[in-house]
């Protein structure tokens, strides 16, 4: 299945007195790269839910942030900490009395010290005996929350899918193109080699005449890299359709297929064969783009 590695997932329950939101997105990279962000009595989870992430997701900057809060707060939503209010004011009273003209302050810049105002308990406590009950909820969560993001993945990679198997299909086209010239090609280089040769008014030999034709038409014969984007062409719309993570294989055949239209322009002696070969780096480009995005 070919997911993409945008996507975004949202994903709320209950456990006790508290509500919890799982908060996922992803973006397109090289190597799967989990950030979680997590209340601090939770941390000591972290690595169990990271793993728990990389059993689903294989590729992507992924952001994981989990809130939780305390179902009955009632209307008080701050708390003060008293003794460190008591000793910030206590320090500013020390620092007063040892400035000629102190600065005047307010209770507002008393609030504004790190940690004298907060949010309200939520009373979660993550050492207690129903930390394993409070443990399996957040997991069970998140695998709700994966879940999500995956069926957002799958819809958007079905999308790209379809886009790369018409690029497939419009570089079968170009193929065509230029399988057919070939015996166009030959025949207009042997009547422009034969034209020269009357303008000349030389008598050629023969037998060497045919050697020289046999010899250019090896050199500038590109069925062998026709039939080899064929055959690329094949193995794309075949690993697109695997249970599997596809997008560095697919990568690579790019550069497979952009190889054999580089050497189809550097072998052309034809206009409308360079034009095919144009056109499928074109094309082949557009294809790059859209697998950087593909898990």
């Amino acid at each position: 299945m070919c997911r993409s590695m945008t996507a975004f997932a949202l994903a709320e329950g209950k456990a006790g007195e508290s509500a919890f939101t799982w908060e996922l997105r992803s973006v397109n990279h090289r190597y799967l790269d989990v950030n979680l962000r997590l209340p601090e009595q939770f941390r000591l989870w972290e690595g169990d839910l990271r793993q728990r992430m990389a059993g689903v997701l294989k590729r992507g900057k992924v952001d994981g942030t989990l809130q939780c809060r305390c179902l009955g707060a009632g209307d008080e939503a701050i708390r003060l900490n008293q003794d460190l209010l008591r000793q910030v004011l206590q320090a500013a009273d020390a620092v007063s009395r040892q400035m000629l003209q102190p600065a005047p302050f307010s209770a507002l810049d008393v609030l504004r010290w790190p940690g004298v105002i907060g949010e309200k308990d939520d009373g979660l406590d993550t050492q207690n005996s129903d930390a394993e009950s409070l443990r399996l909820s957040v997991e069970s969560l998140l695998d709700s929350a994966l879940a999500e993001l995956v069926v957002v993945r799958e819809r958007e990679g079905r999308q790209l899918a379809a886009q790369i198997q018409m690029r497939c299909e419009l570089l079968r086209q170009q193929t065509a193109i230029a399988k057919n010239r070939l015996p166009q090609v030959l025949q207009g280089m042997r009547d422009r080699l034969m034209a020269r040769l009357a303008e000349l008014n030389v008598n050629a030999d023969t037998g060497r005449l045919e050697q020289e034709l046999v010899f250019l038409a090896h050199k500038l014969d590109v069925a062998e890299e026709l039939d080899r984007l064929t055959e690329h062409l094949d193995e794309v719309e075949r690993v697109l359709a695997a249970d599997e993570p596809v997008g560095r294989r697919l990568d690579f055949l790019m550069q497979e297929l952009n190889r054999e239209a580089n050497t189809l322009g550097s072998k052309s002696a034809d206009v409308e064969t360079t034009r095919v070969s144009v056109e499928m780096k074109v094309l082949i480009e557009q294809m790059r783009e859209q697998i950087q995005n593909i898990e």
